[in-house]
């Protein structure tokens, strides 16, 4: 499987299965990750990492305190596409990490990212 990222115009195919997708609240300022796979049937979200709660950012119902983070699995089908998009208000944009190393995403107010299984 590969994951295709559409970001600025321009799509990146990256040959990945599993993925993780970690950002900083915009007003919290705590750190969300989930981690994401892609499958044939679009990416499917397998979990969900939160670093505290509040404002919008409320664990899953069966989350539970793992070394300072909840986890747990969110109840979602697989999504045909993620967007992401950049309101200005976060210290940095996304971080999308995979076996192969990171990137970032999205770190400019206004920037649109979408994220879909490659055909």
């Amino acid at each position: 499987m590969s994951l295709c990222i559409l970001a600025g115009g321009k799509v990146t195919a990256l040959a990945v299965s599993v993925f993780t997708l970690s950002w900083t609240h915009s007003v919290q300022k705590t750190e969300w990750r989930e981690t994401w796979a892609v499958t044939p049937t679009g990416l499917e979200l397998r979990q969900a990492e939160l670093k505290g709660s509040g404002a919008g950012m409320e664990p899953g119902a069966d989350a539970v305190l793992k070394d300072g983070w909840w986890v747990w699995t969110p109840k979602l089908p697989p999504q045909e596409r993620v967007s992401l998009a950049a309101s200005g208000m976060t210290p940095t944009g996304w971080k999308l990490c995979h076996a192969g190393g990171c990137m970032e995403l999205g770190a400019a107010a206004g920037d649109e990212v979408s994220l879909s299984r490659c055909p």
